[in-house]
This record gives structure tokens, sequence and C-alpha cells, in this order.
């Protein structure tokens, strides 16, 4: 009976217990997933940036803590890592061990930010020629380590050079290699009705000059956020400052090239 009435005492006891382990054990599960995350998050805003994303550096959490290991080549970089980690949520300190080496020099291959930067410049030549006066439908972009190439076929030299151009002033285009083809027929049945379609489409004011400011953030030679845009009936105004007649012209240019716009008006565009 003692016996018995031993194993009826232990046994909740030794249930407790158990629940208290798998809890705690779950806890840390948990815990190890949420800093795993934070590790990774860490490592592809590193593997982004294009002043650390070629440099030897590794990162470990625990309890909100990060620690930063490696090498870069100037302090400025050491201190950016320090400011990353930092911006990401739940971290709450860095001990940041990374080791400054002047005659350092960083890897060059091509790896994962350099793909999100072509992957981004290819989206951004293309949004651009979509929306341009002239029809790419039978053009193809491609992007390799910030080098566009165009490929296909447009109905003048006109719509190639322009191409050309727009490709060129995209945002972390390095050069373009322009390899249209000037044919004044359609490749197939279905680019036929596509321009037909889109050359009798009432493009609306609101959609234009949302247009012109994207090409304006795409493009490397104007500033996006000093040019106020305001269409009406098709014709786009444009105001603020410029820093030269160069980016002023190339405002102007950008804008006229957007399907769907009559005329621009520069007037209030100074530098």
């Amino acid at each position: 009976m003692k016996k018995l009435s031993l194993i009826r005492l232990f046994t909740p006891a030794i249930g407790l217990t158990m629940l208290v382990l798998s809890g705690a054990a779950s806890a840390d599960a948990k815990q190890d997933i949420i800093e795993a995350r934070q590790e990774t998050q860490i490592w592809t805003t590193y593997a982004l940036s294009p002043y650390l994303r070629a440099n030897d550096i590794k990162v470990q959490v625990h309890n909100g803590k990060a620690t930063l290991t490696g090498r870069v080549d100037e302090d400025v970089n050491k201190e950016l890592a320090t400011q990353i980690a930092l911006g990401v949520g739940g971290i709450k300190e860095v001990d940041n061990e990374i080791i400054v080496q002047s005659d350092y020099s960083p890897k060059s291959s091509y790896g994962f930010g350099e793909t999100v930067d072509d992957v981004t410049i290819t989206a951004g030549v293309k949004s651009r020629l979509i929306w341009s006066k002239f029809s790419y439908i039978a053009t193809k972009v491609e992007t390799k380590a910030g080098r566009v190439s165009l490929s296909g076929a447009v109905s003048s030299k006109e719509a190639k050079d322009l191409a050309g151009r727009l490709a060129a002033n995209t945002r972390g285009v390095v050069g373009v290699k322009n390899q249209l083809t000037v044919t004044d027929r359609p490749t197939t049945t279905e680019s036929i009705s596509s321009v037909a379609h889109e050359t009798g489409k009432n493009v609306e004011d609101a959609w234009i000059t949302t247009k012109v400011k994207s090409n304006f953030f795409y493009s490397t030679n104007v500033s996006a956020s000093d040019i106020e845009v305001t269409t009406t009936a098709g014709v786009v105004t444009l105001k603020g400052k410029v820093s030269s007649g160069v980016e002023r012209a190339l405002a102007i240019e950008t804008a006229q090239n957007v399907r769907g716009v009559k005329s621009v008006d520069a007037q209030g565009l100074v530098f």
C-alpha cells in the first residue's frame, strides 16, 4: 500500500516536470527560430548593400545581441554594419568585432546582391519602355553586372535610339548593348492586335503623371523628389528646381516620351 501511495504521490509531480521541460524546450525552439530569422535579415541586408556585400562578415544573434565578426577595408563600413544590425527588429545590442584592414581586398564574385541589382535594373528598363510613346512589345531586356542588353525588333531608328537612351539613363546601369533591329512589320499577329489596342487606349491624366514620376525615379540623372508633375488633358507640367540645363533637358525628354503625353510645359522648371 505504501508503494502504491508513493507512486500516486509522485506521478503528478513527474507529469508536471515533463510539462515544464516540454514548455522550456518549446520556448527554446521558438527563440532559435527568431534568432535565425534575425541573422538572415541582417546578412541579407549586408548582401544587398554595395558597400558590404563583398566583405567577409559573419553574424550571430543570441538574446537580442548581434555579434559581428570578419573583415572590412574601411571604418565607415564597420559602422554601417553596426547600424544595419541595430535596425533589425528585436536587436537591442551589437558587439562589433569586425577587423578593419586597410589592405583587405573584398571578393568580387557575382553573388546574391548583384543578382537582385540586375533584376531590379531589368524591371526598371522594362517599365520605362512599356510606357514609352513607342511600342517595345518585341523587345527583350537582359542585365548582367549592370550592363543591359537590348534585343528584338522595333519600328524605327528613332525607337531604337530612344530605347538605348532610356536604358542608359536608368539607375544602376553601367553600360548598354543596343542590338535592336529596325523593321516595319510586327513579329506576330498578337503584336499587331496589342499595338492597335495600346495606340487607341485613352490614357488618363493621373496615369500619365504616375508614369512620368516613375520614369524620373528610375533615371540616374533626374532628381524625382525635386520635380513636381501634373497632367491636364495630356499636357504635362513640370515645376521645381534642377541642378543644370542638362538635367532640365533630360527631364523634359523623359516626360515627352511617355505614352499619352501631348506636350510638356517646363516653364516652371528652373536651375
